[in-house]
């Protein structure tokens, strides 16, 4: 498995220290920026990241921002990301179970450090469920057609 990460300046600090926890864990990743907490606007480097999954370069994201709103809302636009906002263990949990997310998104000026890593841990181990969850995901899919 490798990830893609992505961050403005607000989630640079998270970002830093989920690189370190999936080094910790043995999983790879490719760090699409930003690099510093130099005010940077988060739809450049989501969308970098997003297309980084969709292109097949990484198999998921997490992607961080101030509050993980506006990186969450950003990634959404590329065709094929399922980007969700957690900021508990069970939002990451059913974030995979149900939706499927490829991408999880974290608020780096709202999380600690160590909540942040349990909703990583979670989100990384937990399976979808399939079955009518994937029903469901099949006409997100729909959706994404319809708006070409």
């Amino acid at each position: 498995m490798k990830i893609a990460l992505a961050c403005d300046h607000g989630g640079f600090r998270l970002k830093e220290t989920i690189k370190a926890y999936l080094e910790e864990l043995g999983i790879e990743y490719i760090d699409y920026g930003t690099y510093s907490e130099e005010s940077v606007d988060y739809p450049d480097f989501a969308y970098k990241a997003a297309k980084g999954i969709v292109n097949g370069e990484a198999d998921r994201g997490i992607f961080i921002c101030g509050t993980g709103i506006g990186i969450s809302i950003a990634a959404n636009k590329v065709k094929g990301i399922r980007a969700a906002l957690c900021y508990n263990v069970f939002s990451a949990e059913m974030s995979k179970r149900h939706n499927n997310a490829n991408v999880l998104c974290l608020g780096g000026r709202i999380l600690g450090e160590e909540l942040a890593k349990a909703i990583v841990k979670v989100w990384l181990e937990t399976p979808f469920d399939g079955g009518r969850h994937e029903r469901r995901i099949n006409k997100i899919s729909e959706i994404e057609k319809l708006e070409e």
